[in-house]
């Protein structure tokens, strides 16, 4: 049984292995990683060899850690890294090529819709009864998302927002507020089964699952890199954001605003936050715009998600996918029972 990890930033790791007992009987450790002294690549292999088959990354990664000594240099990888190519090998964490992905392009709905989808389609992922799925959002009105934990009152200038006709939703990943109006950022939500992310850690598995990310904005022209924890950034300043749930039943929502050509005046006037919060975005005076995907690509908006569901469906398994009736439906309910009422909306007041 093979296993492969590319470490975000690194090297592939890859893992031969086989069981007897429930034990790894037979490990074989590979890659173009840097490994000084050579010897020490046998002492991995031992570390690990003998290991129930049950035992997850972080124990693998704490067993060759304790076999090696101060002199060895892991580059380009690490004893966790093995653990999650070990994992994989054995089945029990998935890679990207394991999947098929529905890919939904933008669909303009009510921006609370969205924010419902978010929960409905990740726990049908959650469930298997729809698969790994990339989607885009589009909406018709404005809003301000606030993340799970933020405080309304601390947030938002609710007088501000209901004078410019903004709505204020909450959904279920934490992070930032998102200052959304119709067209003025680029959002898109993936979920995706936890073995996808098996073995990493809320900060590991954010830049796993933007790495494709990295390369659609290379299409696009802009050299782009992820600044821990969850932003992400060109040699011009942030250009996003990334907020992540996990679900206990078994999947994971990863969703990612990018300012594609935010009215900084308005934002400012709605959300309360402060000069050294907005300056790496780029705004430094008065009448100022966040705009950093307008200005750094010279695309309309439509033509940078067109090239990110191209670059996506070039790297990975995809199908065309649509939102269900069902889908659709369910998450009407979910803003009708639970988005859209001021016990959720004001839970952190």
């Amino acid at each position: 049984m093979r296993g492969e990890y590319k470490v975000p930033g690194g090297k592939l790791v890859a893992v031969d292995v086989e069981v007897a007992d429930e034990r790894l009987a037979r490990v074989a450790l590979s890659g173009d990683f840097f490994l000084e002294p050579d010897e020490a690549l046998g002492d991995i292999v031992d570390a690990v060899t003998g290991m129930p088959a049950t035992a997850d990354a972080a124990q693998f990664g704490q067993a060759i850690d304790r076999a090696l000594g101060a002199e060895v240099s892991m580059i380009g990888f690490t004893p966790e890294s093995v653990g999650i190519a070990i994992r994989r090998a054995l089945g029990h964490a998935t890679s990207w090529h394991d999947h098929t992905f529905d890919v939904i392009g933008p669909v303009v709905l009510d921006p609370a819709m969205h924010v419902a989808l978010d929960e409905v389609i990740t726990r049908e992922v959650a469930a298997g009864t729809r698969r790994p799925t990339l989607r885009f959002w589009d909406w018709d009105s404005p809003l301000v998302v606030l993340g799970s934990f933020q405080s309304v009152r601390n947030e938002v200038d609710e007088e501000a927002a209901a004078r410019h006709g903004i709505g204020i939703v909450r959904r279920i990943s934490g992070g930032g507020a998102m200052f959304m109006e119709p067209g003025n950022c680029i959002t898109y939500s993936l979920a995706v089964p936890t073995s996808l992310v098996d073995g990493l850690s809320f900060e590991q598995s954010y830049a796993f699952l933007d790495q494709w990310v990295m390369g659609a904005l290379a299409d696009v022209g802009i050299r782009a890199s992820y600044v821990p924890l969850n932003d992400i950034a060109s040699e011009h300043g942030k250009i996003g954001g990334a907020a992540q749930k996990r679900f206990a039943a078994g999947a994971v929502l990863h969703h990612v605003t990018m300012a594609y050509d935010i009215d900084a005046d308005k934002m400012t006037e709605v959300l309360r936050i402060g000069r050294e919060k907005i300056s790496d975005k780029g705004i430094t005076s008065s009448g100022k715009r966040v705009d950093p995907m307008r200005s750094q690509t010279g695309m309309v908006r439509s033509a940078i998600i067109a090239a990110f569901v191209a670059h996506f469906r070039a790297r990975y398994d995809t199908a065309e996918s649509a939102y269900t009736d069902a889908e659709l439906a369910a998450a009407r309910e979910l803003v009708d029972s639970k988005f859209a009422t001021p016990e959720w909306t004001n839970r952190v007041p």
